[in-house]
């Protein structure tokens, strides 16, 4: 049995176990990802991000709660450069984390005890279709596919149907994405608001999702149904992004607790599907 140590952080209510990757030497990572994050043996979480110290700030990998890789968060790459912070890696007000999606450059807004906001430069946007029709759960669905580090699948609706779930879910695999997608059911609220909700790749339905909030709201933006500034109104709260040369968004990493989680392949969830 190896002992990992541990913090748990949240980024507006989509929460990661957070780990040097020092711990985790020896260790079957993709195993020991679902284990750690199973809900009910585990810590629970939507993901595990790793953390090296680097000349420059901190170099991550990010686990999906499935075991799959992931190339970035937005929300736990706040989360990950909270970590930084508090562990001494890095200082303030400008952080630099290395993530799968590339360099990513956070600025620290505030600070009270243990709640950090950053303001994240999320990089430039690639759109793929600005209009896509894609047919799930027996209807059809005005999309757009664009990437924002990680693939994303914006659906458009004036009211968000019943089954969104297992719509989305079937969207995440379907043959349009050959390595699946991040998915989120957009309104638009008025020129400067969007409504979001999240399905993720590789971990399900979350309260929140930072790269999701970033392809929601560039997808309105190119559709020209609201402008910069918006305003992500998700079911663990706002989220802020603006657009200029960049696109930055704003949001908040709370660490919420500290320990150490005895990994045991007894405990570690079977694999479900293709991860």
């Amino acid at each position: 049995m190896k002992m990992i140590s541990f913090a748990k952080f949240h980024g507006a209510e989509n929460d990661f176990i957070v780990t040097l990757g020092s711990e985790t030497v020896d260790v079957d990572l993709p195993a020991a990802a679902r284990s750690i994050c199973a809900r009910n043996t585990g810590i629970g979480a939507d993901g595990w991000m790793l953390v090296w110290p680097e000349e420059s700030g901190v170099r991550t990998r990010l686990f999906n709660s499935d075991g799959s890789d992931a190339e970035i968060s937005g929300n736990g790459t706040r989360c990950a450069a909270a970590f930084a912070l508090l562990q001494g890696l890095a200082y303030p007000p400008f952080i630099s984390v290395t993530t799968a999606a590339g360099v990513k450059k956070l600025r620290l807004v505030s600070q009270e005890k243990n709640r950090f906001v950053f303001e994240m430069d999320m990089g430039a946007p690639k759109v793929e279709e600005l209009h896509s029709t894609i047919h799930l759960a027996g209807a059809a669905f005005d999309a757009t596919i664009l990437n924002v580090g990680n693939p994303q699948c914006a659906i458009f609706v004036d009211e968000v149907p019943q089954n969104w779930r297992d719509a989305a879910a079937e969207a995440e695999r379907h043959p349009r994405f050959p390595n699946r997608s991040n998915v989120s059911f957009v309104r638009v609220v008025d020129r400067h608001t969007i409504d979001a909700l999240f399905y993720e790749r590789g971990a399900g339905e979350t309260r929140s999702s930072g790269t999701g909030s970033t392809g929601a709201a560039v997808s309105a933006i190119e559709r020209r149904l609201v402008e910069s500034p918006v305003k992500v109104l998700t079911p663990a709260g706002p989220l802020t992004l603006r657009w200029d040369s960049s696109v930055f968004l704003t949001g908040p990493a709370e660490l919420i607790a500290e320990g150490k989680y005895y990994l045991d392949s007894r405990n570690t969830p079977a694999v479900s599907g293709n991860v």
